[in-house]
Formats: structure tokens, C-alpha cells, sequence
């Protein structure tokens, strides 16, 4: 593969998580942060500049940078996510899901917790 179908390639994963990134912002379940941490890694493999205007967004920025440079996330995304995770298996739970499933849901869902809060806050602007 060609240099440049390459970073087409990239430039086109990127565009479609930023696209899911945003479709985040609006669904509630659907996590926005992590696909713009993907966008941004997509884009810095393809192109320079759709990478540098993410980071610079005034609001798809921060939290990239939060997590780039402190390994951090902020207190509000971690509640709206741990909120969803207590939605998505409350709901599992009343639509009455397999023993077997809600298990694996508690473990892989337990985990994302433990790691969003142990995560740092980042630090005061």
C-alpha cells in the first residue's frame, strides 16, 4: 500500500470516529471522549492538520489533551459515564438478561469504573 492511500486510510478512520465522537455528545450511552482520543491518534497519522484543528477545538480539544498529557478525565465525564454504566445495566437487569450475561456485563462494566475512577482529575486551567 502507497504512502498516500495510507494516509487516506487514517484520515478516514479518524473522520469516522470524530463522526461517532459527536453522535456521542448527543446519545447518551454513547461515550464521546474516547472516539476523540481515536480521531486525534487517526489523524496524526494521516494529516497534520486535522490533527492540529482537534486539538485545538475549543471543545473536542481538552479532553484529548487532558488525557495526553495527564492521563486525566475530568470529574464530569467520569460521573456521565459511570451514570450511563449504571443505566445500561439496570436495563439489562429489568429486560431480565442471561445469569451468564449479566455477569459478563458487571465484570467488563465494573472495570471501566475502576479505571474511570482512578483516573486523576486534571489539573485547574
Amino acid at each position: 500500500m502507497s504512502a498516500v492511500a495510507s494516509r487516506r486510510l487514517w484520515v478516514i478512520a479518524g473522520g469516522i470516529a470524530l463522526g461517532i465522537g459527536i453522535v456521542g455528545i448527543v446519545v447518551p450511552l454513547l461515550p464521546t471522549t474516547p472516539f476523540l482520543i481515536l480521531a486525534a491518534y487517526c489523524f496524526s497519522r494521516g494529516s497534520r492538520r486535522l490533527h492540529d484543528w482537534l486539538l485545538k477545538h475549543p471543545t473536542f480539544g481538552p479532553p484529548i489533551r487532558d488525557w495526553r498529557e495527564h492521563r486525566s478525565v475530568s470529574g464530569k465525564a467520569k460521573l456521565s459515564a459511570i451514570i450511563a454504566i449504571a443505566f445500561i445495566f439496570a436495563f439489562s437487569v429489568l429486560l431480565e438478561a442471561p445469569g451468564w450475561a449479566l455477569a459478563l456485563q458487571g465484570v467488563i462494566l465494573g472495570g471501566v469504573t475502576v479505571f474511570l475512577l482512578t483516573r486523576p482529575a486534571p489539573p485547574a486551567q
